[in-house]
């Protein structure tokens, strides 16, 4: 057993898990502008379940009125702000231009007479990264009415990946013809390719994928159905399938190359471009900080929706914690994606006194031939959780030479703790899981001279067990083997947390597979990856699904369908494995396709907040909701059940099409979270339910 004393000089490292912590880019804004974008406009915005019909001569007049108000603007900068430069424009989902400020101060922009609003812009992030485990978790099959309804499902949709980039020559989507004349990176799957950095005219940078998060994004939302998968070395037991198999894609680039971030132009770019193409769905797997209620950037994405796209955003990799919840996945009208637990990974056996343990295989050095040395528990140190070292500062040189090390996962990178044992002369390096579930491929931080001990990580679950054979003979096998588990439905500790900022609203919308999800990477390769990321394209391929299968059903309609729908009592959370009802953890719950695919009535907003509410006040208040029938009729009953918390009670009436939320909250009662279910039936049969919060302060 090795223990290392606490001391000064604990070296640092960027987070395990998660994206860096947003920031803002000060030498640039997003003005938004006097005026309705097309997407409300009343004149041009769509009918419900229609699109912005760009061709009539209305939204080609209201257009020109708006390019009118641009050139204003611009006027006004060059005798007002002479050094600002105006560096993008905007008319579809938010009437705004990007000011490149050089100097300028933001006060001024904002003072111009037909300036709404202006912000500095965001700087955003991926968001990390035969049987389908992650496509059973949400009964996608039988959604698509069995393997049979796998040609069909999602064909005529078209969903746009604002993202890194797609290898369009991958399996999971290049049987589908030659690519379009002029662009290498399309083909009759992937149908648009495009760069939307502001800074590409000098980089040049093409579409193609090298960060390899897009095209993992992609395969989750339209990998051909059945595709085989090796996964270092292993064949994987079933073929693999997006959730729309048959869906259509646009790889719109906004992290060309090695770009890490993207500002709020970027991505209004793609997003606009996406909406003038009539894509039907766009994929955000990305976030970035969040501050009030609403950026420019999230209110884009609320009209995106207006205009009859549904945009799946990742709630963000900022958590655990109250309000961890990144934009714009704060907009209301995104459909936010939680990340739960898929259980499966590829890894290698462990043996420690004739007992087996599993361990998970990722980018780091396997052993070669089976390996077998002392198991050296590694105790102690300044950041050791439970008594685990995390190997975050230097261990001693030496002091683990010839010995497997076992230490925790947290606090630094999994790249520095490796190194660490590496230098103090491990063979080998065993990272124990912090969280429930199963371990996970634990993937590189891009830093110079990577550890060459071969390194794995182990289940949460045989940490005891494998501390109590500290110095007992281990032998790590050297073959790599697929391992179903069903480990899954355990919260991700990364997921980000509701409600959100400043007015309370519940986030995430609903939850989907976003652990251990296997997917395409350029090059005909395959990984396993992470991250709340991993869990919005299983939400984008059922909104394509549900957009193919119910083509007059609108964006807020699909939305309902898969967040009222979700199935309850499933989801467990990540530190005890209890189960958790909580909504601003679990949304409505996990999604489920064949649940959504026949939703009877679609609710308007899809969850219910009372916001902040003075404990001392005696508040009451009501909120309405909108029903429309889908596939069920009337007449319907309402109420609202699993109330927590004491001195508030919730309480819900239908007339007609309208159902009202009332709250009513005690004198004096104590702060914190108050929540309830609203459930909708049709006669005895409940045919949706929806969160319903009140934050006492």
């Amino acid at each position: 057993m090795l223990a290392v004393g606490v001391g000064t000089g604990l070296a640092g490292g960027s987070p395990t898990d998660g994206a860096t912590a947003a920031t803002i880019d000060t030498g640039s804004a997003i003005v938004q502008l006097k005026g309705d974008p097309l997407a409300t406009y009343s004149k041009t915005k769509p009918a419900p379940g229609k699109k912005i019909d760009f061709s009539s001569n209305t939204v080609k007049s209201y257009r020109a009125q708006l390019t009118a108000l641009r050139n204003d603007f611009k006027r006004w900068l060059r005798q007002n702000a002479s050094g600002a430069k105006v560096t993008g424009e905007f008319d579809i989902s938010l009437n705004a231009v990007a000011v490149q400020l050089n100097g300028t101060l933001l006060s001024r922009i904002a003072a111009a007479p037909m300036v709404q609003r202006a912000e500095y812009q965001g700087v955003y992030t991926p968001a990390s990264h035969g049987f389908d485990p992650d496509l059973s978790l949400i009964d996608a099959f039988d959604a698509w009415g069995g393997e049979g309804g796998a040609p069909t499902a999602g064909a005529g949709v078209k969903v746009a990946i604002i993202d890194t980039g797609i290898d369009a020559s991958h399996p999971c989507f290049d049987g589908f013809g030659d690519p379009t004349p002029g662009n290498p990176f399309t083909n009759g799957k992937v149908l648009d390719a495009a760069v939307y950095y502001n800074k590409n005219v000098v980089a040049g940078f093409t579409p193609a994928d090298i960060n390899g998060h897009g095209s993992h994004v992609a395969g989750t939302v339209a990998c051909d159905f059945n595709t085989p998968a090796i996964v270092n070395g292993v064949a994987i037991p079933y073929g693999v399938s997006g959730v729309a198999p048959a869906a259509k894609l646009g790889n719109f680039n906004v992290f060309p190359d090695n770009v890490p971030s993207a500002r709020s132009e970027d991505i209004m770019n793609a997003l606009e471009a996406a909406l003038a193409k009539g894509y039907d769905v766009a994929n955000m797997s990305l976030g970035g900080g969040s501050s009030g209620i609403q950026d420019l950037l999230s209110i884009a994405v609320d009209n995106a929706d207006i205009a009859g796209m549904v945009v799946a955003v990742a709630a963000g990799n900022s958590g655990p914690g109250f309000k961890t919840i990144e934009s714009p996945g704060l907009a209301p009208r995104a459909l936010t994606a939680g990340a739960a637990t898929v259980g499966h990974f590829v890894g290698a056996p462990l043996t420690v006194d004739a007992v087996g343990y599993r361990l998970a295989t990722g980018d780091f050095e396997t052993v070669a031939s089976d390996l077998t040395a002392n198991l050296e528990v590694v105790l102690g140190g300044p950041s050791s959780l439970d008594g685990l070292n995390t190997a975050c500062a230097p261990l001693p040189a030496g002091s683990l030479a010839g010995e497997i090390a076992l230490i925790s996962r947290g606090v630094c990178t999994f790249s520095q703790k490796i190194r660490n044992a590496d230098n103090a002369g491990a063979d080998a390096v065993i990272v124990v899981n912090n969280v429930q579930g199963d371990p996970i491929a634990m993937g590189q931080d891009g830093t110079p001279n990577q550890p060459d001990a071969p390194a794995y990580m182990v289940g949460l679950a045989d940490r005891a067990a494998l501390m109590a054979e500290d110095g007992s003979s281990a032998t790590i096998d050297s073959t790599i083997e697929y391992f179903l588990t069903g480990n899954d439905d355990f919260m991700a500790g990364f997921s980000s947390q509701g409600p959100t900022d400043v007015d309370f609203r519940v986030k995430p919308d609903v939850v989907a597979p976003g652990v251990n999800v296997l997917s395409a990477q350029p090059g005909n390769a395959w990984a396993f990856f992470q991250g709340t990321s991993m869990a919005t394209p299983h939400l984008a391929g059922s909104a394509a699904f549900l957009k193919s299968k119910h083509p007059t059903w609108s964006s807020a309609q699909i939305r309902s369908a898969i967040v009222n729908t979700a199935q309850e009592g499933v989801l467990k959370t990540f530190n005890t494995g209890a189960l958790t009802a909580n909504v601003n953890v679990v949304g409505a719950g996990r999604e489920q396709l064949f649940n959504a695919t026949n939703a009877k009535a679609a609710l308007d907003p899809v969850s219910v907040s009372f916001g902040a509410v003075p404990s001392g006040s005696g508040q009451s208040a009501s909120k309405t909701v909108a029903l429309t029938t889908l596939l069920g009729a009337g007449p319907y009953t309402v109420s609202v059940t699993n109330e927590t918390g004491l001195g508030v009670d919730f309480g819900a009436s239908i007339s007609g099409s309208t159902i009202t939320v009332t709250m009513t909250a005690n004198k004096g009662i104590a702060a914190g979270n108050r929540q309830g279910i609203l459930r909708v039936f049709s006669g005895s049969t409940e045919i949706a339910h929806a969160a319903v919060y009140a934050f006492i302060k």
